[in-house]
């Protein structure tokens, strides 16, 4: 009861934490918030580094960023494609199954960076896939995004939760 609970309310706090920042950034000067903006230009970059002409441009009708790959407009980066929301859901678990506070801390850190660094790459996965294939627009985004995405935080949790478990079977 007590993981569950921990969980609710952590996650409840972040995620309104999270609304309260996008509400705020509507005023600020990336549009359409800084970290969205953020995972839109760093995919760009990693297009450009495997050889992709790339490009992207704030969409014209809705808070998000046009992925241009060869002059041809590929996705949309929106909110949802940042990865925040994800990592909310994998820190409050890690906070809910907590060990000793600074592991606990540091495997937060890392594992949200692993999480942000593999979502860039699913983003240009799936730009590159939707590029060469755009017949296969649904599979690649209703398929591919959650085996990438959410197996690697199933993962995270999983190794951590087998970590945690295995040490207090020893006691």
């Amino acid at each position: 009861m007590k993981f569950i609970l921990t969980f609710l309310l952590v996650y409840t706090v972040l995620s309104i934490s999270y609304k309260l920042y996008l509400n705020f950034s509507e005023n600020s000067s990336y549009y359409p918030d800084y970290v969205t903006n953020l995972t839109a230009r760093q995919s760009q970059l990693i297009l450009e580094s495997i050889g992709y002409e790339a490009q992207i441009a704030p969409h014209p009708n809705e808070p998000s960023m046009k992925l241009i790959i060869n002059s041809k407009f590929v996705a949309r980066i929106i909110e949802g494609c940042n990865s925040i929301s994800i990592i909310i859901l994998f820190i409050s678990f890690m906070i809910a199954f907590a060990d000793k506070w600074k592991s606990t801390i540091l495997y937060i850190f890392a594992g949200s960076t692993l999480i942000y660094a593999v979502n860039l790459f699913r983003i240009v996965f799936l730009s590159v896939g939707l590029y060469h294939y755009p017949w296969r627009r649904e599979i690649l985004h209703t398929v591919i995004f959650p085996l990438i995405i959410y197996g690697m935080v199933f993962l995270l949790w999983m190794f951590w939760v087998n970590r945690y478990a295995l040490k207090y079977k020893k006691v």
